[in-house]
């Protein structure tokens, strides 16, 4: 009996590159009358920004953070698909977030609440802005 014939499996053939859609989501917050230890505890809101991270869906490759004679930090997120970051004033009571992803498979919007639910502010303001192409 005939058996069909079937194509060779090349295992070393690489797969087709993955195409990127050329988007992204930024969300930019301002946080007011926050708990001024939060804002100076660099530990705390490092682990903070981890979890928004999370939150977010995204992937965290590296973090810096330079501390200020103030108590203000910046910290920087790298992450697979942009950055995510936090400045504070804590002679303020105040910071401001950014996170931006590219592509559409994070949700930059569920890192609010966790920055919240941490920083404890009085007041937030947040937008999104949708980049692409068209923009």
């Amino acid at each position: 009996m005939l058996q069909p014939k079937s194509e060779p499996v090349l295992l070393d053939k690489e797969p087709p590159p993955k195409k990127y859609e050329f988007v992204g989501h930024h969300l930019t917050a301002v946080y007011s009358g926050c708990n001024p230890e939060s804002l100076r505890d660099a530990e705390g809101l490092a682990a903070a920004m981890k979890a928004a991270v999370h939150a977010t869906g995204a992937t965290l490759l590296n973090s810096m953070v330079h501390l200020f004679e103030n108590g203000g930090l910046t910290m920087l997120l790298l992450l697979a698909e942009s950055h995510a970051s936090i400045h504070t004033y804590p002679e303020c009571n105040a910071c401001f977030v950014d996170f931006f992803t590219c592509g559409n498979s994070c949700v930059v919007e569920n890192s609010d609440p966790v920055m919240r639910k941490y920083l404890q502010p009085q007041n937030a303001h947040c937008q999104i802005v949708v980049r692409d192409g068209a923009s």
